[in-house]
This record gives C-alpha cells, sequence and structure tokens, in this order.
C-alpha cells in the first residue's frame, strides 16, 4: 500500500472541526501533517482534538504536505489555495470556491498552469444513493422538477454566527449544492432567472440544455428540521431524492478516497475546480 498522503487543514471553524479535519485525520489514506488557521487558539484547539501539529503559518503548512484542504470562508480561500497550487499542491476546496466570479477565474487558472488536482466538496456527490439517483435521472424522460434545500441554519447551531454566510445568504452557501444538483439531474443549465422573498427565501428557475425547466428553492432561514429534495416530472411518473437521507457512513470515506487519487494522479474528477467555476458563474447569474 501507498503510504497516506500529507495533507495540511487550513481552517478551524465549524465544518473544519465537525468535517473535513475528522474526515481527513480517520486515514488510512490521509493523515493531517498540520492544521493552520488565522486564529492561534482556535488552530491550536483543533490540533490537539485531531492529533495534528499546530502551525504558525501557511508556509510553515504547506513545506509540510503534498495536499491542502481548505474550510475557509469564500474570500479567503482563493489567494491561499493559489499560493498552495503553485507550490504544486493538490488542493480540497470548499463550495462556493470564491467570493465573486474573477477570483473563481483565477483560481482555475493556476490550478490549471499548475497542473495539480483539486476536487470541491460537494458533499452529496458522494454518497452512493445520490450517484444511483442521478443514474436513474439520466435516462428519465423529463419535463421537469425541483431541487429544495431548507433548513434553519442561519437561526440557530454551528453556523449561525458565520459573517459571509449572514451577509451574502443561501445562495452562496446552500446554493452550489443545490445547482450542482439540479445541473446534474436534468442536464446542463443554460440560464438562470432569480426571485426572492422575505427572510432570504430565494427561488431560481433553470432552463436546461435538453429542454427541461427546473427550479431551485433555497432558504437558511426557516424554523424547521429543514428539507433537502430532488424532484424528477416526467410521462413516466416520478422520481424522488431525499438528499438528507442519502448520507451513510461511506460519503465522507468516498470523498477521502478520491480526493487522493486526484492527488496523486493529478487525474479530472466530477467536481474538481472546474465544476466549482461553473457553480460560480450560475450563482453570479442569478446576482449572487
Amino acid at each position: 500500500m501507498s503510504d497516506p498522503l500529507a495533507v495540511g487543514l487550513v481552517g478551524a471553524g465549524p465544518w473544519a472541526a465537525l468535517v473535513t479535519g475528522p474526515v481527513l485525520a480517520a486515514g488510512p489514506e490521509t493523515r493531517l501533517a498540520g492544521i493552520w488557521a488565522r486564529r492561534p487558539e482556535a488552530t491550536r484547539a483543533l490540533a490537539g482534538t485531531l492529533g495534528a501539529p499546530p502551525l504558525d503559518s501557511f508556509d510553515a503548512l504547506l513545506d509540510r504536505c503534498d495536499a491542502v484542504a481548505f474550510a475557509i470562508a469564500p474570500d479567503a480561500q482563493p489567494p491561499l489555495a493559489v499560493r498552495a497550487a503553485r507550490a504544486g499542491k493538490a488542493v480540497l476546496l470548499e463550495k462556493p470556491i470564491a467570493a465573486d466570479l474573477e477570483a473563481a477565474r483565477a483560481l482555475v487558472d493556476a490550478v490549471g498552469e499548475a497542473a495539480v488536482g483539486s476536487m470541491v466538496v460537494l458533499t452529496a456527490r458522494f454518497a452512493s444513493a445520490v450517484r444511483a439517483f442521478l443514474e436513474r435521472a439520466r435516462t428519465f424522460d423529463a419535463y421537469g422538477g425541483r431541487v429544495t434545500s431548507v433548513s434553519g441554519a442561519f437561526l440557530g447551531g454551528p453556523f449561525a454566527s458565520s459573517p459571509w454566510r449572514l451577509e451574502r445568504g443561501a445562495l452562496l452557501d446552500v446554493g452550489p449544492h443545490a445547482l450542482d444538483l439540479a445541473d446534474a439531474t436534468f442536464g446542463p443549465v443554460v440560464d438562470v432567472h432569480s426571485s426572492r422573498g422575505p427572510r432570504d427565501w430565494v427561488l431560481l428557475t433553470l432552463e436546461h440544455e435538453r429542454d427541461v425547466r427546473s427550479q431551485v428553492v433555497l432558504s437558511c432561514s426557516v424554523a424547521d428540521e429543514g428539507a433537502g429534495t430532488v424532484e424528477v416530472y416526467g410521462p413516466g411518473g416520478v422520481l424522488r431524492l431525499d438528499t438528507h437521507a442519502a448520507f451513510d457512513g461511506e460519503t465522507f470515506a468516498t470523498l477521502r478516497r478520491e480526493f487522493v487519487a486526484v492527488a496523486r494522479t493529478g487525474a479530472a474528477h466530477p467536481c474538481d475546480v472546474h465544476r466549482g467555476l461553473h457553480l460560480q458563474e450560475l450563482i453570479a447569474r442569478a446576482g449572487g
């Protein structure tokens, strides 16, 4: 067997602590080579929990790893990820890959010029139930459908005090996930029409290449357990997916294994940085 891939983690916030850090620390395909974040106290606390070295600079992290995983805000990710790519490190990126389209394009260019592997954490795409659903959807005669992502994430819990989420809203936060599923389910999106209601309620109408229309419903300010669904309607009936129920114990293990393969080979992945750019372009069209 190959030695575990040495991955440096950038970030020590809720997502780094709840997901990215534990997934990479669990191995066996990866090992956490170090953690760096802008807040030294948070860095040391997370490093102690995960048994990884706390590092005092991004350069120190680059010196210790073969790949870099990011769990930071969209405006902070591109400049650091560009530096990582130019240093020859594969990158595991958070969605959205940037806060704006210009920064996203610069990141894609840097990854391409460096010829390093990349992957975006579009979590649902690594669940076996989602992959099986998308296979069925590819041959399903669809008139249209709907993707819903509604929750109370901005009302309480670990992400309710995240400045960029509260400022930019559901479209930038959960929008990439929902748009990715809509695009993968109904075919490439060619146009986006957006409208917004009160309390961060976002409604998108999408036009797809194969003359299908779909809607995306987004909100992170609904006082409820939330709903994550994909519905496909056609003459043959209805296909439905509960995206929340689709996650299982293998979802993040699959993500980890596939990132290691991408990092070692530089091969393209359906969820690579180019996918991230496509979603950023759709968000920009929607006014995000």
